[in-house]
C-alpha cells in the first residue's frame, strides 16, 4: 500500500488517534484514569452533549448552525422539572418536553425559511429568548427535582447505565437515517450546494425546516438526560453547551461549511474526546481555570482546520473546472 493512502486513510481516523493520544497521556499522568469505571463515567458524563451535538450534525451538515441548544436545554429542564414537581409522572413530562424541543426547532426553522434570515442571526435571538424564557420560569432558582426523575439517570439495563442506552440509540438511529434515507442524502445535497440540490429537485424548506426539528428535539432529549444525572436545574444549567455540541461535531469531522460529516463514529468521538479531556483535567487535579482555556484552544484549532480544509476543497474544484 503507497504511503499516500496510507496517510489519507490516517487522517480519516484522526479524531479516533487523537482520542487514544488523551486516554494515554492521562492514564499515564494517573494511574486512576484507566480504570473501567472512569470510562463507563465518561459514557455516562458525555450521554448528553452527545444527544445535543447529535441534533447539531443535522443543522451543520446543511450549513447551518444552532446557537440555541444550550437555552432549549434550560427551558426543557426547567418545564420538565416544574411538571414533575407539580404532580406529573415523569414518563409523561418527558414526551410534553420533547414536544416542546420540536416547537423550539419548528420556530428557529421557521424563521429561517420563512423570512430568509441567516440561522447565526435566527438562533442567537432565541438563544437570548430562551434563557429568558427559562429563567421566568424558574424565578433564577434551582429547580430540585424529585427521586422518581433521577431514577433515569441511575437506571442501568444489564449493568448499562440508561443515560448510555438513550444515547446509544439516538447516535444509532441518527446515523442509519443519514446513511438509508431519502432525507439523509438531501441533507448532504443541501450541504453541498442549496442551489443545485433545489435544481435537482429537493424541497429545501422542508429539510431545512426537519433539521431543526430534529435539533431542537435533541437539545430538550440531552437536557432531559442530563439534569438527570445532576438533581436539579440550576439557572447556568445549558449555558455555552451550543458551543461543546459545535465543537464535538466538528472536532469528529463535520464541516462547519455542511455537506460532510458523519454522527458515528464522528460525533460520537469527538464528544467522549472533550468529556476525555474534561475527566482527565479533574483526576489529574489541573487548575480549573485551566478548562475554559483548553477547551477554548481545542474549538479554535477545529474550526482553523476546517476553514483550511474547506479553502483547499474550493481550491481543487477550481483547478479541475
Amino acid at each position: 500500500m503507497s504511503n499516500p493512502v496510507i496517510f489519507k486513510r490516517l487522517r480519516g481516523q484522526s479524531i479516533v488517534i487523537l482520542l487514544a493520544l488523551v486516554i494515554l497521556v492521562f492514564s499515564l499522568l494517573s494511574p486512576g484514569y484507566f480504570t473501567t469505571q472512569n470510562f463507563l463515567n465518561i459514557l455516562l458524563q458525555a450521554s448528553g452533549l452527545t444527544i445535543v451535538a447529535t441534533g447539531m450534525t443535522f443543522v451543520l451538515l446543511t450549513a447551518g448552525i444552532d446557537l440555541s441548544v444550550g437555552s432549549i436545554m434550560f427551558v426543557a429542564g426547567v418545564i420538565s422539572g416544574k411538571l414533575v414537581v407539580g404532580g406529573l409522572s415523569v414518563w409523561l413530562a418527558v414526551p410534553v418536553t420533547l414536544v416542546l424541543g420540536i416547537i423550539l426547532g419548528l420556530m428557529n426553522g421557521w424563521f429561517v425559511v420563512r423570512f430568509k434570515i441567516v440561522p447565526f442571526i435566527v438562533t442567537l435571538a432565541t438563544f437570548f429568548a430562551g434563557r429568558g424564557l427559562g429563567l421566568l420560569i424558574s424565578e433564577t432558582r434551582a429547580v430540585n427535582l424529585p427521586d422518581e426523575f433521577l431514577q433515569i439517570g441511575s437506571a442501568r439495563i444489564l449493568g448499562i447505565p440508561l443515560p448510555v442506552i438513550i444515547m446509544i440509540m439516538v447516535v444509532a438511529v441518527a446515523q442509519l437515517v443519514l446513511d438509508r434515507t431519502v432525507f439523509g442524502r438531501q441533507v448532504y445535497a443541501v450541504g453541498n450546494s442549496q442551489e443545485r440540490s433545489v435544481k435537482a429537485g429537493i424541497n429545501l424548506n422542508r429539510v431545512l425546516l426537519r433539521v431543526y426539528i430534529i435539533c431542537g428535539c435533541c437539545a430538550a432529549l440531552g437536557g432531559l438526560v442530563a439534569i438527570a444525572q445532576l438533581g436539579a436545574v440550576s439557572p447556568t444549567f445549558g449555558f455555552q453547551s451550543e458551543f461543546m455540541a459545535i465543537a464535538a461535531a466538528v472536532l469528529g469531522g463535520t464541516s462547519l461549511f455542511g455537506g460532510k460529516g458523519r454522527v458515528f463514529p464522528g460525533t460520537l468521538v469527538g464528544a467522549l474526546l472533550i468529556q476525555s479531556i474534561q475527566s482527565g483535567l479533574v483526576i489529574v487535579n489541573a487548575d480549573p481555570y485551566l478548562y475554559p482555556l483548553i477547551t477554548g484552544t481545542i474549538i479554535f484549532l477545529i474550526v482553523l482546520v476546517d476553514s483550511q480544509r474547506h479553502y483547499r476543497r474550493k481550491q481543487m474544484k477550481g483547478i479541475s473546472t
